[in-house]
C-alpha cells in the first residue's frame, strides 16, 4: 500500500497506555499535510523511488514528513517476500539495527541530565576492574573509545556460535578473551558496536530495570510509540523476518540478543514520534540535545561527523543533517532529521537493499543539502562510513 497523504488527521495508534505510568504520556496524533504542501514535493519523492528501486523493487515502509505532518508513507511488498502471504501494513515493526543507537544514547543521556552519571565517568566505575583504561562514557557514545568491536573479534577468538551471546557475555568477553585495543583512548572516531553494548548495560546498572523496562517506560510508553520494542528471544515467532537480496531467510544467530546496539523494532509513525519528540522540552532539556546533536571528531576535514548517538553531515554552508543508518542481517534502515526546516525522511526495509541508504538525496528536497550527487551514498551504511570523509 503506497499514498501521498491528502488532507486529513489520523487517529492515534494502537492502545490507550495504562494509567499507572512513572512519566506522563505525551498523546500522539498523526497530522497529514495539505494537498498544496503533498503535491509541492510529490514528483520528486515518486521520482527518487522509482530511480532508486526501479524494477527490483522495494520491500518495507518510508514515510517522509515536514513540521510533523505527513507527505508521504508507503507500505511496500511483504512481511515475507517469498510466500507473499502478508502484506506490510502500518503496525508491522522493522528491526531498527543500528538506528536503535539514538535510543540507547538519549536514554544515557537522560541519565546524565537527571544527574545520575557523568559523562566523564570511566568504565571503571560501572564494570569492576574494567581491562581497559581512561575509557568515559562519552567515547562510548561518540565511538571514541578504541574498544574492539564484538561483532568483529567473538567468532574469531573462537565463540561457540551454537551459544546465544548476550550484553552480559559481551562484557564478559573483554575480560576473558581479552582483544587488543584499537587505539589509545579518546584519539580519534572508530564506530563500534561493542560501545553500545556495554552502555546498554550501563543504563540498567543505574536505573535498577532491565534495558526492555527502561526503553519503555521513558520513552515509549510516554511517547505512544506502541508498536515499538527491544527484542527478546520470546518475540522470535512474531517479529518482522528479514532476508537477503535473494531472499534467503536469516534464523536467529548467535549475535542476535545483543541489545544497545541494535535490536530495537519500530514503524515508521513511531519513528516519527521519536523524531517530534526531540523537537520540544517534552523528553529533554535544549542544552541535552545540543549535546546530542554536536560533533566530537574533528580530526579529519570533511562533512560527516557523530555526535552522542547520532551521526551528522556539516556541510559548509551551515546546513546540519542529523540522522542515522543502519544494517543488521536483511535489514536496512534510515532515519534521517533535517532540524532546521523540521523535515523527517524515515525508510526501513527488510529484504537487503543498500539503495535504502540513499535516501539521503531527497535531503535536497527541503533545502541545500548537496546529497543527490554525493558519491558516497551507495556506501553509507552504518558499518562503513567514518567521520571525516573516508571510509573505514
Amino acid at each position: 500500500m503506497a499514498s501521498l497523504a491528502g488532507c486529513r488527521n489520523a487517529e492515534p495508534a494502537g492502545n490507550t497506555p495504562g494509567s499507572n505510568l512513572s512519566a506522563p504520556v505525551i498523546k500522539a496524533s498523526f497530522t497529514h499535510a495539505d494537498k498544496a504542501v503533498v503535491d509541492r514535493y510529490e514528483s520528486a519523492i515518486q521520482s527518487f523511488m522509482e530511480r532508486t528501486f526501479g524494477t527490483r523493487g522495494f520491500n518495507g515502509s518510508y514515510l517522509i514528513a515536514k513540521d510533523g505532518e505527513i507527505i508521504a508513507e508507503a507500505y511496500l511488498g511483504y512481511r515475507d517476500p517469498v510466500l507473499k502471504d502478508s502484506e506490510l501494513q502500518e503496525h508491522d515493526a522493522f528491526h531498527l539495527a543500528s538506528v536503535s543507537k539514538t535510543f540507547t544514547g538519549m536514554a544515557v543521556l537522560k541519565l546524565w541530565e537527571e544527574g545520575k552519571l557523568s559523562l566523564d565517568d570511566e568504565l571503571s566505575k560501572y564494570f569492576e576492574k574494567f581491562p581497559y583504561k581512561n575509557i568515559t562514557v562519552k567515547m562510548l557514545l561518540n565511538h571514541r573509545s578504541g574498544l574492539p568491536n564484538y561483532t568483529n573479534y567473538l567468532d574469531v577468538y573462537g565463540w561457540d556460535k551454537k551459544k546465544l551471546a548476550t550484553n552480559l557475555d559481551v562484557l564478559a568477553s573483554l575480560y576473558k578473551m581479552k582483544p587488543p585495543i584499537q587505539f589509545t583512548a579518546g584519539k580519534r572516531f572508530n564506530y563500534c558496536n561493542t560501545n553500545y553494548a556495554l552502555l546498554a548495560l550501563i543504563v540498567e546498572k543505574i536505573s535498577g530495570q532491565s534495558f526492555p523496562e527502561y526503553m519503555e517506560e521513558k520513552f515509549f510508553v510516554p511517547l505512544q510509540m506502541n508498536d515499538t520494542y527491544v527484542f527478546r528471544p520470546e518475540d522470535s515467532n512474531a517479529s518482522l523476518p528479514s532476508f537477503e537480496a535473494n531472499n534467503r531467510r536469516y534464523g536467529l544467530e548467535f549475535m542476535d540478543l545483543v541489545y544497545g546496539d541494535k535490536n530495537i523494532y519500530s514503524t515508521v509513525r513511531d519513528m516519527l514520534k521519536w523524531d517530534q519528540a526531540l523537537y520540544n522540552d517534552s523528553l529533554f532539556k535544549p542544552e541535552t540535545l545540543q549535546a546530542a546533536f554536536s560533533g566530537y571528531s574533528y580530526e579529519k576535514s570533511g562533512t560527516r561527523n557523530y555526535g552522542l548517538g547520532w551521526r551528522l553531515t556539516e556541510l559548509k554552508n551551515g546546513k546540519k543533517i542529523v540522522y542515522h543508518n543502519g544494517w543488521w542481517h536483511g535489514n536496512n534502515t534510515v532515519f534521517i532529521r533535517l532540524p532546521e526546516e523540521k523535515a523527517t525522511i524515515i525508510m526501513l526495509g527488510n529484504r537487503y537493499n543498500r539503495n535504502i541508504y540513499k535516501a539521503k538525496q531527497l535531503c535536497d528536497m527541503f533545502g541545500d543539502y548537496q546529497q543527490s550527487n554525493n558519491l558516497f551514498q551507495d556506501m553509507e551504511n552504518e558499518a562503513t562510513v567514518s567521520v571525516g570523509g573516508g571510509t573505514d
